[in-house]
């Protein structure tokens, strides 16, 4: 590179100031710890520097930027056009120190210091040289090897330091947690995680900065399993403003993806999509399509993929592309820009494993040239802010109403075929296929393994349907005295019923004695009913 290469020293990033917000981040976790459940969590020696600054920039929308593999030899020069089309980065990872003293240390992954990353990798320097091209760089916690650092660092004061440590020293305002492996099901670190993300987030804020905090998790082609939701609900739990969730539509290891892979990373965007729909909907943040698609991000490996099978081609990446502009997604990613080569320099090696190319047939930066063209803004995204955007709101009640629910509230004794609708814990779901007994909002269920869909919240203007009534004199009249055999015909309340088997005592319209199921077959068509079958009945 030469000297006319190089930016205006004046449009540098400059080196954040020190300064003391000691009381903001203590009232900010002791809020957390509160509302997380009364804990009181101790907080000492905390000094926070000045926030990053807010920079002016046009084009929110969907941003593209490589994972780079930041401590892989060779050392990739990310800041240099010719080897990063794109003018972006994610720099993965920051993890906890390997030394016992490290647990709450900042390094590269455990290989550098962050004053060593300075110097070895001329870190500082080639990140301010981005910046100054224009470009932005976000910085990435976590990632499959080592431990993030809320894993390893328990005291709160001390992982609120450790994070600001490295925000302020890249100045950055958009961060990435990549939470995968064990520490997925870390409850307890995952608190400290939020609840040190609040703190650092309300303190830049207060300050007129900003802060775009992403999570990155592992995904199935159903959507997130169990213990990554239970990683997004931990953000929104303690009123961190999430920016998105970005799925690592990778290594599926399931025989879909490796006959179709691009047909499983769409499913699994997707299926995140109305995954965030719900848990975004319950912490009073009811989205519209836009905002949600927004919230969405996904991650690719390019090429050959660790499971063997399953690789993503140019082809995939230009599908995908068009995807995420056509949806609006808020980010896209590769992993990685280390990669981002052909295996073998005359021919091509095709199905190789490998940290330095991708295994497929490929020109050099083919996958980041084809994601460029998604040029969203980081910095202009970083400075939006989550406003619930969907009205009317949904019902703050906790327990189902029948007067108040569109649908009938699901009963476990029920037998529900596909299409049908129900009201459960003031949601709506639709059954997918045929279901009895099985809680539709189970967390026991496995992604895609569920019979429900969750399709929105109860409303506040929600009511019950009215069901049109017969005449007096349809039918003979119920009674709770009287014998009644299978096909003969009542009417209870103006609405009519069949006998199924013979029955006495049991009313039409609720569960059988001892909680069984009715003998009693409506002659009407239920709200939330699907169609009726061939051969059944749909009136009196």
């Amino acid at each position: 590179m030469s000297a006319a290469d190089l930016p205006d020293p004046a449009t540098l990033p400059d080196a954040p100031e020190p300064r003391l917000s000691v009381w903001r981040v203590l009232v900010a976790l002791v809020l957390v710890a509160a509302a997380a459940g009364g804990g009181f969590l101790a907080v000492r020696d905390v000094t926070s520097t000045e926030p990053a600054r807010a920079h002016g920039a046009a084009g929110a929308g969907t941003w593209f930027a490589p994972y780079v593999d930041t401590t892989l030899t060779p050392t990739y020069a990310f800041q240099d056009r010719a080897a990063n089309p794109s003018p972006n980065a994610v720099l993965g990872f920051v993890v906890a120190g390997r030394e016992a003293d490290g647990a709450c240390t900042p390094t590269w992954g455990t290989h550098q210091s962050l004053d060593g990353a300075a110097t070895a990798l001329d870190l500082d320097r080639r990140v301010a040289q981005l910046r100054g091209q224009g470009g932005d760089a976000v910085i990435s916690f976590g990632g499959q090897a080592n431990s993030e650092l809320a894993v390893t660092c328990k005291r709160p004061d001390a992982l609120v330091s450790a994070y600001r440590k490295v925000i302020d020293r890249y100045a950055a305002d958009t961060v990435d947690f990549d939470v995968e492996g064990d520490a997925l099901a870390d409850a307890e670190a995952n608190r400290r995680r939020a609840a040190a993300v609040k703190a650092i987030q309300d303190d830049v804020r207060a300050d007129g900065g900003r802060l775009a905090v992403w999570l990155t998790l592992p995904v199935t082609p159903e959507g997130l399993n169990p213990d990554a939701l239970a990683v997004v609900q931990s953000m929104l739990d303690a009123r961190v403003d999430l920016a998105g969730v970005n799925v690592m539509a990778m290594d599926f290891g399931v025989p879909s993806a490796a006959s179709d892979m691009r047909k499983a990373i769409l499913s699994s965007v997707t299926a995140t999509r109305s995954q965030l729909s719900a848990v975004f909907g319950r912490a009073g943040a009811r989205l519209g399509s836009a905002s949600l698609w927004r919230k969405v991000g996904v991650t690719v490996m390019i090429g050959q993929n660790d499971v063997r099978g399953e690789r993503v081609s140019v082809k995939d990446a230009e599908a995908i592309a068009d995807f995420a502009a056509d949806r609006g997604l808020g980010r896209v990613s590769i992993w990685s820009l280390n990669r981002d080569k052909q295996c073998g320099v005359t021919f091509a090696v095709v199905g190789t494993l490998s940290n330095l190319c991708s295994g497929v047939v490929q020109k050099d930066l083919q996958f980041t040239k084809t994601f460029d063209g998604l040029r969203g803004s980081i910095r202009a995204n970083a400075a939006a802010v989550t406003k619930p955007d969907l009205l009317p709101e949904a019902t703050t009640a906790t327990v189902d109403d029948p007067a108040k629910s569109p649908y009938p509230i699901w009963q476990p004794e029920q037998a529900y075929r596909e299409g049908y609708k129900v009201v459960w814990h003031q949601a709506v779901y639709v059954a997918k296929w045929f279901s009895q007994g099985q809680t539709p909002d189970s967390e026991n269920v496995e992604p895609g393994q569920s019979p429900w869909r969750l399709i929105g919240p109860v409303l506040r203007t929600d009511r019950a349907p009215v069901i049109p009534k017969l005449p007096a004199g349809t039918h003979p009249a119920w009674s709770a005295a009287k014998v009644f055999t299978a096909g003969q015909k009542v009417l209870y309340r103006g609405l009519p019923y069949e006998a199924s088997w013979y029955t006495q005592g049991d009313v039409p319209g609720e569960p059988g004695k001892g909680g069984t199921v009715s003998p009693w077959k409506p002659l009407y068509r239920i709200p939330g009913e699907p169609a009726a079958e061939p051969g059944e009945p749909t009136g009196g």
